[in-house]
């Protein structure tokens, strides 16, 4: 069968007989670059990506071979060509390089392929965690499994890109020898690279601290600056804080293990809540506790366990009554707060008016200095009695 091969292309080569051997030969083996590239695309998107059935393995052939295509066309048409060029009439000046050439493309292919094979399984596996989880505020665990797919692809991604280009630019013989003098001298080339990349490192190995140990996970709560933030997105590098009017900020992946800072969301996304009443002395405590269990239990936002009303404080003026609340999210809580303060301050304005803050005073004279003059004191409601 080789035989065969062989002669017909020696065939193909004499029906351009009036040009050049080495044009007759790039044109032979591009047009059989091609048609090899082709057929392969033909196959995987003819056969492979048209596999029936809706289960998972059906679906990840038919997501594979549309995503492996062109890799897989490039790799099978270089590996066509390298097998060809000992059979077509090339001087060996130009047949060594475009063998080096294809070399190098099979190289990248392969690299391609791994990238996108693993972005391919982190999708598939986030797209599982998707359809499993109902409410992705409150599914810690998807979001705990979410954060390590998407970490750990972004570091497997730069390892494939770093080795494929150092495996492409190996095959060039001063670039080896260039590598192999570095390995003589690996001590004061890691000592420079280190201090050199310092920054860079220092963000990828908390990359990896951060899928392990997960401090923040994508989609959680966090108090940064004073502002609500959530994790928007976390890079090899960086994270990315959406806050809550649609600024973003980016946050270097080191400053996540070197600095405290507030986890809404860390084990679970309830929050308790509290709302703080200033009111006068006269304040009927036991009515606006039973009116306010009233409004919290028809408050889709409570998550239906906690809840109190305590007399906080007192100074000489007011007392201070606090209400905790919980609820399923940190936005549901601050949505259940509004709704508390809300509700409550119209039933007390327009049922016990007198529980709002009141200002009083005392005037005392001696009749004896100014004879005219009588002693001034408030009512029951603050108002002056007069003579």
């Amino acid at each position: 069968m080789k035989e065969r091969f062989f002669s017909t292309l020696l065939t193909v080569q004499g029906w351009f007989g009036w040009l050049p051997p080495n044009v007759v030969s790039l044109f032979v083996l591009a047009v059989l670059g091609a048609a090899v590239a082709g057929v392969t695309g033909l196959i995987l998107r003819r056969g492979l990506a048209r596999v029936p059935g809706r289960r998972r393995s059906g679906s990840f052939i038919r997501t594979s071979a549309v995503s492996l295509r062109f890799p897989a066309q490039l790799a099978v048409a270089s590996v066509a060509m390298i097998v060809t060029i000992p059979a077509l009439e090339m001087s060996p000046r130009l047949a060594g390089p475009i063998a080096h050439l294809l070399a190098v493309c099979i190289v990248l292919s392969l690299g391609l392929s791994l990238g996108r094979s693993a972005r391919l399984a982190a999708s598939l596996y986030i797209e599982q965690i998707d359809a499993a989880g109902d409410n992705h505020e409150e599914n810690i665990l998807g979001r705990k499994h979410l954060t390590q797919v998407r970490l750990l692809q972004r570091i497997a991604g730069a390892l494939i890109a770093v080795l494929t280009i150092g495996a492409a630019l190996m095959t060039f013989e001063p670039v080896r020898q260039y590598g192999l003098s570095l390995l003589a001298s690996a001590g004061a080339a890691s000592i420079v690279v280190g201090f050199a990349a310092r920054s860079v490192l220092t963000n990828l190995i908390a990359g990896a601290q951060i899928a392990v140990t997960q401090p923040i996970r994508m989609g959680d709560m966090i108090a940064f600056n004073g502002d609500w933030t959530w994790v928007e997105e976390i890079n090899s590098t960086f994270v990315v804080l959406r806050a809550w009017d649609k600024r973003r900020r980016i946050i270097p992946l080191s400053y996540f293990l070197d600095n405290p800072f507030e986890n809404w969301t860390y084990n679970s996304a309830e929050l308790i809540g509290a709302v703080y009443l200033y009111l006068d002395f006269l304040a009927p405590v036991e009515r606006i506790r039973k009116k306010l269990e009233g409004i919290v239990e028809a408050c889709p936002d409570w998550n239906g366990k906690d809840f109190s009303v305590q007399v906080g404080d007192a100074n000489d003026r007011t007392i201070m009554i606090r209400i905790t609340a919980g609820a399923r999210t940190a936005v549901r809580s601050w949505d259940l707060r509004c709704a508390i303060r809300e509700q409550i301050i119209v039933w007390i304005r327009d049922n016990c008016p007198e529980a709002f803050p009141q200002a009083r005073f005392s005037a005392h004279a001696s009749t004896q200095d100014y004879p005219h003059c009588v002693q001034l004191t408030d009512g029951p409601q603050g108002a002056p009695v007069h003579p």
